[in-house]
């Protein structure tokens, strides 16, 4: 009622008052909270990179910045190669159902507009005009796709780096932490079970044209590193290329690593060519005559864990070796 007995310019004034209220003190706060969140940072290639905020709808244009993005929390929007994902990588399995934006080697450059993300992960192995491209649609970070003289810290730095762009620092040290913890138990395990500074081997391989490429990883790769810090010795005497650390041989390479070498690999019931050990070898006269083959000390380790991922799948693999070498 008291509305009725207000005049019509301590009306009018009253409603330039609130509408004076409903326009600046919002707008202050928005532009204050803005330059608040705002995230500067520097990527894999030095590459200064400006956000306005922690990013929320990214792309991830590689399988292994994919598995840090769910590992942090963060479900990409866009994904290159969803179903390969799934079939490699199903020890950080994805949470949502991402757009498959193309192969992880040349990314859809429309379909990535048309999921409007505020950021694009991509790594350094994705070729110069493709992230110039990409960099037109959203800002973009490139991780460092893999580096020989320090491949775990490489991998924790990625994970740090992603978190910074994502707000989800506080994550990332929780996944920190949860590698180290598995990296000392996987150790304490093999030393509790007299395996530890055993000679080991992994490998993957491939069937092409009836031939079979055996792949080493080597000391300097990923795994390589994972298995000296659980108290393993790399086998290989191979050299792996300078960025991951794989090696390239073939059966006959395989009678050079040690007679009491404990070999294991990783196959995908998905994909018969990725699995020769089971497959065009197993009736390979040298294959059969290698003394560790003999030995029955030849294990395949659990598929879908990603040789080249993150935490999450090197948790995953330190298990499955803990579990194959003390069965």
């Amino acid at each position: 009622m008291r509305r009725l007995l207000l005049t019509a310019a301590a009306t009018t004034a009253a409603a330039l008052t609130l509408a004076a209220c409903g326009t600046t003190e919002p707008a202050a706060d928005k532009s204050e909270k803005k330059a608040s969140e705002a995230i500067t940072l520097k990527d894999g290639k030095g590459t200064e990179v400006k956000l306005d905020g922690p990013a929320t709808k990214v792309v991830a244009t590689e399988w292994n910045v994919v598995e840090s993005l769910v590992s942090l929390g963060v479900d990409p929007v866009g994904v290159a190669d969803v179903k390969g994902y799934k079939t490699w990588d199903s020890a950080v399995p994805l949470k949502n159902a991402p757009k498959d934006i193309g192969t992880r080697g040349e990314p859809s450059m429309d379909t990535v507009a048309s999921l409007a993300p505020d950021l694009i992960v991509a790594t350094t192995d994705l070729t110069p005009a493709a992230v110039k491209q990409l960099r037109e649609v959203a800002p973009v970070i490139e991780v460092t796709s893999a580096d020989g003289t320090g491949q775990i810290d490489q991998m924790l730095e990625n994970i740090d780096l992603i978190a910074k762009a994502t707000g989800k620092t506080a994550e990332a040290k929780t996944l920190r932490t949860g590698f180290e913890a598995k990296v000392a138990e996987g150790k304490k395990a093999l030393a509790d079970a007299e395996i530890a500074g055993r000679n080991y081997a992994f490998a993957d391989g491939y069937v092409a044209s009836n031939q079979v490429s055996i792949r080493p990883y080597t000391a300097t790769s990923l795994i390589g590193e994972v298995n000296e810090a659980i108290g393993l010795k790399n086998a290989w005497t191979v050299k792996g290329d300078p960025a991951y650390g794989l090696g390239t041989t073939d059966v006959e390479g395989l009678t050079k690593l040690p007679e009491d070498t404990q070999f294991a690999y990783i196959g995908n019931e998905d994909d018969p060519s990725a699995t020769p050990f089971t497959g065009e070898l197993a009736k390979n006269s040298v294959w059969k005559s290698l003394p560790f083959v003999k030995s029955g000390d030849v294990h395949r380790l659990d598929d879908g864990i990603w040789m080249f991922g993150g935490p999450g799948s090197m948790e995953a693999y330190i298990d499955a070796v803990v579990a194959a070498l003390t069965k």
